[in-house]
């Protein structure tokens, strides 16, 4: 069986590859870049499709498609998630590639970007179909991938499971241990302290700078989040641990919802062995629909792409919508917000606290010299802050929304080297 990626399964779904080129186009609008340079950052230097035959407990044979688009290296080797969804397109990892390399530049992180994953659903999958498909597609990049040529890391669908089948994968194929290949690794071959709840970490600060920012405090903050994964999970429990309400929380099923607060480390220990949240007793249920809209200082939307559109931005009522996901508010619902005044921390900055511990662990992982988690914490404090500010103030140096800012950063960044480096031959 041949799994196609050329079409999106959602006829509705607007790509990210249409909001990362529009987000491209309007930062070299404002800088006044030359179009060549412009040209050469909105085409990915290389496109890897592999087959990947995989033989499933049941003896049959069936044949995915696997991906890893390498958008840019200018700033460095490639970087960027490997997904399992039965959503992935080739076109969707084209532009979260894309969103690698701003996310990195911004943060000031010597990478560019990448994207790779497989249209496949992991949880139909039994752990040794897993590992096989894994394995195999591993085996498949092992002259395009590398610790200074391209990192992979976990992404919607993977874990440092994943991460440790690949890095086993590339090493046995070197034939010696290559911690460096891959980040988001268990600790025991060479993980980092601290990368699990980084990018929930790295939201949690940035919404905490934008609400200093306003003149409120994030204790007493109230907040609403969508997804309950690895990324809301982590930013609700940190929320929580600060001293924010978190008054709602969501996952495929739906959510939970109490204007006083909700217990999530209880909510954490309900879905461990892999409850919904449709079936928690704490508090109400609320939809997904409805989460979004609710009235709360802050809305993270940590699931999927495109989740406040035009169709639902009129109706968001946060202070501030933090994208915990890549690309969940679309172009036109982007509009919209602004003109309603509603502050959007935008994905390059807000859930880069993943790729930040990731270099801390490609880091340690090189050096072999390893860090405990406060330090870790710290770094990862520091460089997400210093980037809020200098988003900040770009947008008051050139009156502009916080996303165009951070554009305009992150794209000058990557132009101002490609410029330096010149070009080839």
């Amino acid at each position: 069986m041949v799994i196609s990626l050329d079409e999106s399964p959602n006829p509705a779904y607007i790509c990210p590859a249409d909001i990362a080129c529009t987000n491209l186009d309007r930062a070299a609008q404002i800088l006044q870049l030359d179009p060549g340079a412009v040209e050469v950052l909105r085409t990915p230097h290389r496109v890897l499709t592999v087959s990947i035959p995989v033989r499933m407990d049941d003896g049959q044979i069936h044949v995915f498609a696997g991906h890893r688009v390498q958008h840019c290296n200018i700033l460095g080797p490639y970087k960027g998630g490997m997904r399992y969804h039965p959503s992935v397109t080739l076109r969707e990892v084209s532009s979260l590639a894309m969103l690698m390399t701003w996310k990195c530049a911004l943060l000031g992180i010597p990478y560019g970007g990448a994207k790779g994953g497989i249209a496949v659903d992991p949880q139909a999958l039994s752990a040794g179909e897993l590992e096989r498909l894994t394995r195999r597609f591993t085996s498949e990049l092992v002259r395009d991938i590398g610790p200074q040529i391209d990192i992979p890391a976990p992404d919607v669908g993977t874990g440092a499971r994943e991460m440790a089948w690949m890095m086993d994968t590339y090493s046995m194929s070197v034939g010696h241990a290559s911690p460096g290949v891959v980040t988001g690794k268990p600790l025991s071959v060479g993980g980092s302290k601290g990368r699990d709840a980084a990018t929930g970490r790295g939201v949690v600060i940035a919404s905490r700078e934008a609400l200093l920012t306003g003149k409120k405090s994030l204790r007493g903050a109230t907040i609403a989040i969508q997804g309950f994964g690895k990324v809301g999970k982590a930013a609700a429990l940190i929320f929580e641990q600060e001293g924010a309400r978190v008054i709602a929380v969501s996952d495929a099923s739906g959510g939970r919802y109490d204007p006083e607060g909700l217990d999530i480390e209880r909510l954490a220990d309900y879905v461990r062995d892999g409850s919904r949240l449709i079936n928690s007793s704490q508090g109400q249920f609320i939809s997904n629909a409805e989460l979004l809209t609710l009235e709360c200082d802050v809305l993270v939307p940590a699931a999927l792409e495109n989740q406040i559109t035009e169709a639902n931005a009129a109706q968001v009522r946060a202070r501030i919508v933090a994208e915990g996901a890549n690309a969940p508010v679309t172009i036109e619902a982007d509009r919209i917000l602004e003109e309603r005044g509603v502050t959007v921390l935008p994905d390059i900055l807000a859930n880069a606290g993943g790729v930040v511990v990731s270099y801390l662990e490609w880091v340690q992982g090189l050096s072999y010299l390893f860090w405990d988690e406060e330090k870790v914490n710290l770094e990862l404090e520091k460089l997400m802050v210093a980037a809020y500010t200098r988003v900040l103030q770009q947008a008051v140096k050139f009156r502009l929304p916080l996303r165009p800012a951070a554009y305009t950063l992150a794209v000058g960044r990557v132009v101002e080297a490609f410029n330096q480096r010149g070009l080839y031959p």
